[in-house]
């Protein structure tokens, strides 16, 4: 084969690994929505006296106000004064961060019961930016834009847990949920998806391991001749819990987010605005572990239909997650048949990606599937090929 035919198909191979590397939702992407373009509009004008059409040239053209009706002008040989541009503001409204109805609580025993395990894949979701991230200034944490009669949840609530039939209020009444951490445990996936029409197969792993007292997740994907993307949570382990202090995505760059409990609040690096965060409060990484730690810790209370509802944070905003418990499957994985727990989270807004997880018992409810599905159809299923200690 020609030297230079060899060199272009090794260059259209390597491109196009790098698309998919870029494309493989990691640990819940955000899929951001497409960036708003010019809007072109046409509009008829009446002819006008040459004063007239020089003071409507010389009026700012982008005003958000109505146009007031054209005035008659008695022609004059002075040049006529140029009306003060209007502006239009835009405006945040503000409401007062709801305080946890629930926080994951203890069972009584979280010393002992944070000895058990955690991993994580697939990261929320998808979230279009929140209303707070388009606030003018990030002094006041997370203030939410909503629509007239529209409520958004805030992301300083705690955790809700929803029974069936209860509606979509929280649940004052319930107990904190108990939690029992999984042990260190290293969780390998088969990776198969669809990328702006282009199918690839790469392969991820999760990596989970703590001490008691102190955890990191971290979730990799990767493939021949096209790099890795690295997902990273750190932070602390408490009777609640899983207590996230900082949250990283890298692939090209690293964004982070970091946590700061004590005021209740999440910086991000990619100097997006900062969100106010409750208790109970997860990064995209750290969310699959909690979920799983209170699913082991009491699954008879996650009957189907229960939603659980948290702040989730990723590297460049927070948002409210709702899970919803759909029912016990037996998946057919490369490890093998294993029966399953599935989770679902479907799209709120426009630009969400829907996500559903599956989780095993036999591993302490840590996910065994995990498959997220964006707006524009791309997909990627992550299926257990292999576990083991780290």
């Amino acid at each position: 084969m020609p030297r230079r035919a060899l060199f272009l198909i090794t260059a259209l191979v390597l491109a196009l690994h790098w698309l998919v590397l870029h494309g493989v939702p990691l640990a819940w992407d955000s899929p951001q929505p497409p960036a708003a373009g010019r809007a072109f509009s046409t509009r008829t004008v009446a002819p006008a006296p040459a004063p007239a059409l020089a003071a409507a040239a010389a009026a700012p053209t982008a005003t958000a106000a109505p146009k007031s009706p054209a005035r008659k002008k008695p022609p004059s040989p002075a040049r006529g004064t140029r009306p003060a541009p209007s502006q239009a503001t835009a405006e945040v409204v503000a409401r007062p961060a709801e305080g946890p109805v629930q926080a994951a609580g203890s069972d009584g025993d979280a010393s002992t019961a944070a000895a058990a395990e955690e991993t994580t894949s697939a990261a929320t979701a998808a979230t279009a930016p929140t209303a707070a991230a388009s606030a003018p200034q990030a002094e006041p944490p997370a203030p939410v834009a909503s629509a007239p009669g529209v409520e958004e949840p805030t992301t300083a609530a705690g955790i809700d847990i929803a029974s069936p039939g209860s509606g979509t209020g929280r649940n004052a009444s319930a107990p904190p949920p108990p939690v029992r951490i999984p042990s260190p445990t290293r969780l390998a996936f088969d990776v198969r998806g669809e990328f702006k029409k282009l199918p690839y197969n790469a392969r991820a792993e999760l990596l989970w391991q703590h001490d008691g007292s102190r955890y990191e997740a971290r979730q990799e994907a990767g493939a021949f001749l096209m790099g890795t993307r690295t997902q990273r949570s750190v932070g602390a382990i408490t009777a609640q819990g899983l207590l996230p202090e900082k949250f990283s995505d890298k692939s090209r760059s690293e964004q982070a987010a970091h946590f700061d409990h004590a005021k209740g609040r999440a910086t991000f690096s990619a100097n997006t605005p900062e969100a106010a965060v409750g208790p109970g409060a997860q990064d995209r990484l750290s969310l699959f572990i909690q979920l799983g730690a209170m699913l082991a810790a009491d699954p008879g209370r996650f009957v189907p239909g229960t939603q659980v509802t948290l702040t989730t944070v990723s590297a460049r905003t927070a948002d409210r997650w709702t899970f919803t418990v759909e029912g016990p499957e037996t998946l057919d994985l490369p490890a093998g048949p294993t029966p399953a727990l599935k989770l679902q989270r479907l799209p709120r807004k426009e630009y969400d990606q829907k996500a559903e997880l599956w989780v095993a018992p036999s591993l302490n409810y840590l996910p065994v599937r995990i498959k997220l599905t964006q707006a524009n159809g791309d997909f990627a299923d992550l299926q257990l090929r292999s576990s083991g200690p780290p």
